[in-house]
């Protein structure tokens, strides 16, 4: 570590001891001057501590001079660090108290009759000394602000997981309990929510206002607010990767729309859904995939009134034949549109209608059969 008071003249302390220790009063008034964060009344422990900290700074500063060893412990300034944060007072206040202690430091120094009577080098020397000696204490006492910021973060971020853990858990938590975990976040809720499954939700959330998160297993939870129309746009700038959005629902309902994102995201993981071009998937979008996916022996027995019919078929002609039907139920019964999503011509859609009615019967003439069919077609292979 360098030790630039090593170069100034030990006698040149003793000589200034007087005018340093007695600058005291003048660096605490302009720094309450020009401070805003320091401009309370000299009393109690803040006027203690204040006062205190100053002098014994000063103290030391004039017994380092002439010494070759390192700067004493700086846990002191550390501490220093974290009180102010624990008192409100910002990073920006406390590194400009220093500058201001250091400013109003030197012009008491350069008017004492002691170092009007150095030669330049010892006052280049002297400065230097001034200017590193407060320069380690203010990086000491802003380590201590940042660690007491990363301590109160952290202990948010509990609260918060502790509190989105709550509000998606089944049976739902009581009224009350959520209140209370509430207040202790330091969140205020919005009147309608939706749960966000994403990897990284808690990095996902600190860039949508008002959400909270919890990182998870598979995969982390945020809680967006959704009372404004297209809250999606912004939850969508918001993602990196894949992410499933649930549905918007009251505060008291957020575990349900929770728990869709959660059937959403494992079904999308085990690719189970329509694959969707955009990294956000909206589970709403997929509700009749959902409904088999969670229903397995349901989705089979649909599946088999489609496939079980054509297995005897040759694999081409039967792979026409679910084209033709899915494009023949997507049109309503409308030939013409069905061939032009087919690229044939209608009298091609006509014969192979000819062929399923053969197939499945009355089936194609029956709302609640054909239902069955357009379902069964959308059900994912097991």
């Amino acid at each position: 570590m360098d030790r630039p008071w090593s170069r100034v003249p030990a006698a040149v302390g003793v000589a200034l001891r007087p005018y340093v220790v007695s600058a005291t009063d003048a660096i605490i008034t302009a720094v309450r001057a020009e401070v805003a964060d320091y401009q309370l009344p000299l009393q109690g422990n803040f006027g203690t501590r204040i006062t205190q900290g100053v002098t014994y700074a000063l103290g030391q500063f004039v017994g380092l001079l002439g010494s070759d060893t390192d700067l004493p412990d700086t846990r002191i300034y550390a501490e220093l660090g974290r009180v102010e944060h624990r008192h409100g007072r910002t990073l920006a206040a406390l590194q400009t108290a220093y500058q201001v202690g250091t400013r109003t430091a030197w012009q008491a120094i350069g008017d004492s009759p002691a170092a009007k009577g150095l030669p330049p080098a010892a006052i280049f020397a002297l400065a230097e000394a001034l200017f590193s000696y407060v320069e380690q204490l203010s990086a000491a006492s802003v380590a201590g602000w940042a660690e007491e910021e990363s301590m109160r973060a952290g202990s948010v971020q509990a609260r918060r997981h502790t509190l989105v853990e709550a509000l998606v858990r089944r049976p739902p938590v009581a009224q009350a309990e959520i209140e209370r975990l509430v207040t202790a976040a330091g969140w205020t809720p919005p009147a309608r929510v939706a749960a966000l499954v994403v990897d990284d939700a808690v990095g996902v959330a600190a860039r949508i206002p008002g959400a909270i998160a919890a990182d998870l297993e598979p995969a982390g939870i945020a809680v967006v607010p959704a009372v404004r129309e297209g809250f999606a746009d912004a939850v969508r700038a918001a993602v990196r990767g894949r992410a499933v959005l649930g549905p918007a629902v009251p505060l008291a309902e957020v575990h349900r729309s929770a728990a869709r994102a959660q059937s959403a995201w494992t079904a999308h993981a085990a690719g189970l859904l329509t694959r969707d071009p955009e990294p956000l998937l909206l589970a709403d979008t997929h509700l009749v995939e959902l409904l088999l996916v969670g229903a397995p022996d349901l989705a089979a027995d649909l599946r088999e009134r489609v496939y079980g019919p054509l297995a005897d078929m040759p694999a081409g002609a039967a792979e026409r034949s679910v084209e033709t039907l899915r494009a023949w139920l997507d049109a309503h019964g409308d030939v013409a549109t069905a061939a032009a999503t087919l690229h044939v011509h209608p009298q091609t859609v006509r014969y192979r209608l000819a062929s399923l009615r053969e197939i499945y019967g009355d089936a194609l003439d029956d709302p609640a059969r054909r239902l069955e069919l357009t379902i069964a077609l959308r059900t994912p292979e097991p």
